[in-house]
């Protein structure tokens, strides 16, 4: 049972914006046409011949058959679910399950993304420069949402213990995820959706560049366009 003391809302975005990085290769095995429920089986046959194809495919087991996406596209919505780690804390998750981000406006998903970015380049003491390119993905929500927008403890910039909490909780009584306040983009909101078969699979649109100045990152460059955008 859901926690009845978050409000459930009707969230309807004609367009969510998620950023990832465009390294990332689409994954075969979600592409396909193939049963979901079959997964786990083929896997285990081409690993007879590619022992990599678990890293490739990640924690596949972290959801269920019947809650995953497959199809064209897909591999963009099973991703952030198989590919997790304690490494790579949310602001709604512990790093032990995936969630799907996405922000309501384009703008909202770059500045989110570049902080993240940021915090990476800085972990690991990158010399500035332009860095990796990131991809947006965008596709439409219509899902009811539990409100964490009036929780002020759930908005701190950097502590998440708080929000992971609530995250867990709500996610194991069953709710589809949250929305709540952009904490990097002023009047933006941003969704953390609990399972991938909630949500349409997503177009790719513009590639972007983001430019590390050795502290954060601080500009951003559309790669159709080549416009520059200060952060």
């Amino acid at each position: 049972m859901v926690n009845d003391a978050i409000p459930l809302v009707r969230v309807r975005w004609p367009k969510a914006y998620r950023i990832i990085r465009s390294i990332h290769p689409p994954i075969d095995l979600f592409e396909d046409i193939a049963d979901p429920q079959d997964w786990e089986a083929l896997a285990s046959a081409e690993s007879k011949t590619n022992p990599r194809i678990w890293d490739h495919i990640g924690k596949l087991d972290l959801v269920p058959p019947e809650r995953r996406a497959s199809g064209p596209g897909a591999s963009y919505l099973m991703a952030p679910f198989v590919h997790v780690s304690t490494d790579r804390p949310g602001r709604f998750t512990d790093g032990t399950y995936g969630v799907y981000s996405a922000g309501d406006r384009e703008e909202v998903a770059i500045r989110e993304a570049a902080y993240h970015h940021g915090v990476t380049m800085a972990n690991s003491a990158e010399d500035p420069g332009w860095t990796s390119q990131f991809r947006v993905l965008v596709n439409r929500l219509d899902l009811d949402l539990h409100d964490a927008r009036p929780l002020d403890h759930c908005h701190d910039p950097d502590d998440y213990q708080a929000s992971q909490a609530l995250g867990r909780r709500l996610r194991d009584g069953g709710a589809n995820g949250i929305i709540y306040r952009s904490v990097r983009c002023a009047g933006g909101e941003c969704v953390a959706i609990f399972w991938p078969d909630l949500m349409n699979i997503p177009v790719q649109a513009d590639h972007f560049d983001y430019h590390w100045d050795g502290e954060r990152v601080d500009k951003v460059r559309n790669c159709r366009t080549n416009a520059i955008f200060a952060l």
